[in-house]
């Protein structure tokens, strides 16, 4: 039963990872043709989740091999390092960014599409949510439950898209847009310190900022 298990948690980490890809093509995408730093910033938090992410399909896979194992290996500290060092990078590239739209009086065309991306990935975000705590409790697992704390974050980091998103295409004021980057670089910040906390301990969870 437990072996099932792991191969559910298994599968769950792939659909992450794959839905991370795509989210982040098309966010970046869209988000630079549209001039919105909320969404492109969104998509390239995607691309370092990917990363993160890659990390604890690797741990899962470890432990389907060899059971629990006590402690991380070096794919598994190299990953969270290399998760922690990306998420400063995107957190000053948002502020940057944010402040020269603010110089030049920049705003999005629209945000619709940063709308759309936003409900869809709430909703994607919160089933596989509620699947990682349900498995990690079956499993009584720690780690499954910590990268179910990853997708967390995600979702908030959705929802901060989404009102952003929705602000400014009621009122056209740019400064909700800038709000939204800028609260995406907040969440980064505590990732990325989270995820080199975490790459100099024992303890196997993700590198997110809601993971204990």
């Amino acid at each position: 039963m437990e072996k099932n298990y792991l191969r559910i948690v298994w599968i769950l980490c792939i659909i992450t990872i794959a839905y991370n890809i795509v989210e982040g093509i098309v966010s970046t995408f869209f988000g630079a043709g549209d001039d919105t730093i909320a969404l492109f910033g969104f998509g390239l938090d995607s691309f370092v989740e990917v990363i993160s992410g890659v990390g604890v399909a690797h741990m899962v896979w470890r432990i389907r091999r060899a059971g629990d194992l006590a402690q991380r290996d070096g794919f598994e500290r190299r990953a969270l390092r290399i998760t922690g060092a990306a998420f400063y990078l995107l957190a000053g590239g948002l502020v940057c960014g944010s402040a020269l739209t603010i110089y030049r009086g920049g705003r999005p065309e629209t945000t619709v599409v940063g709308i759309v991306i936003a409900l869809i990935s709430i909703a994607t975000m919160w089933a596989l949510y509620a699947f990682k705590v349900r498995y990690g409790r079956l499993l009584g697992s720690e780690a499954v439950l910590a990268d179910a704390g990853c997708t967390k974050t995600c979702l908030y980091l959705s929802f901060i898209l989404l009102a952003s998103s929705l602000l400014y295409e009621m009122f056209k004021i740019g400064y909700f847009d800038v709000a939204g980057g800028l609260g995406i670089a907040w969440y980064s910040i505590r990732e990325g310190r989270e995820a080199f906390q975490k790459s100099r301990n024992d303890t196997r969870t993700c590198g997110c900022a809601d993971c204990h």
